[in-house]
């Protein structure tokens, strides 16, 4: 399953620093520190620069500093850095073992500056999104494609690849062939509208995936997810792709959000 981050992130732990080589898909350790590498060098040489290339506000112009100290700042599981709608929706922390351990080996978080991590790989709290355009690297969406084409293909293993990531950092990687005919997009659409609504989309993203967890759902398929996601008591239409190697579409269709 394929997770957006959060913008707002809880803050760095007090325990040991980021260790970049234990981060999991080592394939992306290259590109991870050459990102790493300019974000730090950014951050602390021109804080107006930063802000200006991170787009971020002037009350939030303490993200640049917390940047500039990534590489001493203390590390704690990526799944409880990222918060927000999606993942208090999900609620990993209240999650049994068995779905947690589920969690742990069937989630990936993208990201600008890791690429993607999963949920245990401990990282710094941090601000930079797939959106960022650095000086020397350029746009991270298209940086990342290359990195993230020679790993992600193993990464997503045989079987569903379910995509609930953003516009933004799906551009990092995009499912071809015999992996994109086993991938699945959920779009959560509000019925009495039928318009996507930005909380109704992230809240129900997260309750689908904890609902997953929780019931130990292993759909081999599209196919078979739309038949798990009903029998979970979600309301889901979707198209069948017109033809091989293209991804299904799933549309779930919510009234409110508790």
């Amino acid at each position: 399953m394929l997770l957006p981050p959060s913008e707002g992130k809880a803050a760095s732990g007090r325990g040991a620093p980021l260790r970049p080589e234990s981060l999991s898909l080592p394939g992306l350790a290259g590109a991870r520190a050459a990102v790493l590498a300019e974000l730090v060098e950014l951050c602390a040489a021109d804080e107006e620069k930063a802000r200006e290339v991170l787009g971020l506000s002037e009350g939030l112009r303490g993200e640049v500093a917390k940047n500039a100290g990534l590489l001493r700042a203390g590390a704690r599981p990526a799944g409880e850095v990222y918060t927000g709608v999606l993942y208090d929706a999900l609620g990993l922390a209240t999650l049994d073992a068995a779905a947690r351990e589920r969690a742990r080996s069937s989630l990936l978080v993208f990201s600008g500056l890791w690429g993607a991590v999963r949920v245990d790989d401990r990282i710094p709290s941090y601000r930079c999104s797939m959106g960022v355009r650095l000086p020397g690297l350029g746009a991270l969406g298209a940086y990342w494609r290359g990195p993230m084409a020679e790993v992600m293909p193993e990464a997503a293993g045989e079987g569903l690849v379910l995509d609930l990531r953003s516009a933004a950092y799906a551009a990092a990687w995009r499912p071809k062939g015999e992996t994109a005919g086993r991938t699945a997009t959920v779009r959560v659409l509000h019925a009495p509208t039928r318009k996507v609504v930005s909380h109704f989309n992230k809240a129900t993203k997260g309750r689908i995936v904890r609902s997953l967890l929780e019931a130990g759902a292993a759909p081999a398929g599209p196919a078979e997810l739309v038949e798990a996601l009903r029998d979970l008591g979600y309301v889901v239409e979707c198209a069948v792709p017109e033809k091989a190697g293209q991804a299904w579409s799933l549309d779930v269709l919510v009234d409110e959000v508790h």
